[in-house]
């Protein structure tokens, strides 16, 4: 098998990354005559594989080179957390409310509670025949409110009752 030909053709942007002498590049490279841009290249010091040789060349031969700093990610929201959540089977969400001493006829109260109308029935069919829930579904929030449950107990009850 021949040996793949790599040269820097043009260094759009160097960015830093939390590890030491590790790079995110934007970078086009000739890969055998073949110019590709490469908008996340990851460099680092000990890879001797690919294009790195080139780039860590070019990186040694352009020592002035502009390196953006690391910026690191934003932590996501509480939001984005609970979106994040997997969604749970009937069962676990059934095993869940017992193992906190939440009954499931104690849900179904909450149910029967609800003004009679279009949001009961559908909150009641869901209840009874949902295969799976999410974690921001409306009904969640609400049975749980009417439960007097916080939003923090929710979320610990639902990381509890994946393993279930």
């Amino acid at each position: 098998m021949e040996q793949e030909a790599f040269e820097v053709v043009e260094v759009h942007k160097i960015t830093d990354t939390e590890r030491a002498d590790t790079y995110v590049l934007d970078i086009t490279l000739s890969i055998n005559g073949v110019v590709e841009r490469h908008e996340e290249y990851l460099s680092s010091p000990t890879d001797p594989y690919g294009a790195n040789p080139a780039i860590r060349l070019w990186m040694n031969q352009n020592p002035d080179a502009q390196v953006h700093p690391y910026v690191p990610p934003t932590p996501p929201t509480i939001e984005e957390i609970r979106a994040a959540m997997p969604t749970l089977t009937a069962r676990q969400l059934r095993l869940g409310l017992v193992a906190n001493s939440i009954a499931p006829s104690a849900v179904q109260a909450t149910l029967d509670a609800m003004p009679d109308g279009t949001d009961r029935e559908m909150a009641q069919i869901e209840w009874e025949y949902a295969t799976t829930f999410n974690r921001l579904h409306p009904l969640i929030a609400s049975v749980g409110a009417a439960l007097g449950l916080s939003d923090e107990q929710i979320d610990a009850m639902w990381a509890a009752a994946v393993d279930l």
